[in-house]
């Protein structure tokens, strides 16, 4: 597409925040406020002054409230400050600081009141706290959103593994918990991984290469919640470090329960295997995300299987490595994107495996898709509502990006 603006055209309608480059968190998790009130929760980012903060909308898409302004960085223009809405809709949660020393915030809507922890988060769980996360920064030292290897932007040495994992936060001032305790370090994940051999030969084999002190750039990350909050999912190993390095790409999902008592290998991408973005069934049991077509060796499709690793089938021939989101509402209809330019958001009905309508939407803008993570490209992160009946995409319509949104009966109609 080129420089003018785009038009989006019925059936969505566009939410704008004027001088904003807008864009909801992620697909994994709902924008619109828990209790019903019909407010929206995203991030805009004041392009001229390098600086990006949260807003709450209205019903009526009206700025309500804005606060958390923070420098911008590559993660962004994906995912914004991970805004995230508390659980009675009171209280938002989001991240600020920077990749190499990150905060994370809490703030009461009411009185504007804050509490900063140091630490990171790539959302909030359902039930508000603890938060368990990663450290986003080492998914952006290894290559992720910038494209090449920077490592000093890890807050923890890839090769510490016993320092780095999965960690839990709390926000309680009684306790005086101000900080993340480790509650699953790389180190853990290695040491009881099904694949653990192969991981430590290929380990040897860098070292080899690239020397003693270094070796493959294992991390835990995405940490993605299911809908009652008793799981969550996790990936680990090095997601998309550089092409430069040459390791063997690395992407396991685990889950776990809340306690992290019960931890299971649900998906395996490593080693030659297809797939990308898993996320949580509306039934809370299941996976759903692209991987290995159990019907087309060396194929990807779109596939589910239970949190254990149990029942992995194809689901649709779908193939384009998109979010894919089922909508809660009903359970039979899947909404996903493609990365083409202008990008494309389509519903499919799973029951036949059948495409029930699909809508060319802006997503670059120029006239081609720059690499790494900026200002000239989103993803559209199809996302439901809680009830299933709205649809929420970002858009890139001209120099700033904003919002469509979908009512879901009105399309269905």
């Amino acid at each position: 597409m080129n420089r003018e603006q785009a038009t989006i055209a019925a059936p969505f309608r566009l939410i704008t925040v004027p001088e904003r480059w807008c864009v909801h968190s992620y697909y994994t998790l709902s924008p619109y406020a828990p209790d019903g009130s019909g407010r929206l929760l995203l991030a805009g980012a004041d392009l001229e002054r390098g600086t990006g903060e949260v807003l709450v909308l209205d019903p009526a898409s009206r700025v309500m409230d804005r606060f958390g302004e923070n420098r911008l960085d590559s993660s962004f223009y994906h995912t914004a400050h991970w805004q995230t809405w508390g659980p009675d809709g009171r209280s938002v949660y989001y991240r600020s600081g920077s990749l190499k020393e990150p905060r994370m915030v809490r703030r009461d809507l009411a009185s504007g009141r804050e509490v900063t922890l140091e630490g990171d988060m790539e959302g909030a769980p359902p039930f508000g706290e603890p938060i368990v996360s990663g450290l986003l920064g080492m998914l952006y030292a290894a290559g992720y959103g910038y494209n090449r290897f920077q490592p000093e932007l890890a807050p923890v040495p890839f090769q510490k593994r016993g320092e780095h994992g999965l960690f839990s936060y709390s926000f309680d001032s009684a306790s005086k918990n101000f900080g993340g305790r480790l509650v699953l370090s790389v180190e853990q994940i290695l040491a009881c991984h099904p694949m653990r051999d192969r991981l430590l030969s290929s380990d040897r084999e860098l070292k080899l290469r690239l020397g003693q002190e270094d070796g493959l750039t294992l991390m835990a990350y995405c940490v993605r919640w299911n809908r009652d909050g008793s799981r969550l999912l996790f990936y680990f190993g090095n997601h998309s470090v550089v092409g430069s390095r040459h390791e063997p790409r690395l992407a396991y999902i685990f889950t776990a329960d809340r306690e992290f008592r019960e931890i299971h290998l649900a998906v395996d991408l490593s080693y030659g295997r297809r797939g990308v973005h898993w996320g949580w069934h509306p039934d809370g049991e299941h996976l759903l995300g692209y991987g290995p077509d159990p019907e087309n060796d060396g194929g990807m499709c779109l596939a589910q299987v239970r949190y254990d690793g149990s029942g992995y089938r194809r689901i649709s021939r779908h193939t384009s490595g998109g979010h894919p989101s089922i909508s809660p509402a009903d359970y039979n209809l899947l909404a996903t994107d493609e990365s083409t330019a202008p990008g494309k958001v389509l519903l499919i009905d799973l029951r036949e495996d059948q495409e029930l309508m699909s809508f060319t939407l802006p997503r670059v803008y120029g006239t081609e898709e720059p690499k790494g993570r900026n200002p000239f490209r989103v993803c559209h992160h199809p996302v439901f509502s809680s009830d299933g009946s709205r649809l929420l995409v970002n858009v890139l319509p001209g120099r700033h990006s904003a919002l469509a949104e979908l009512v879901m009966e009105e399309a269905l109609s």
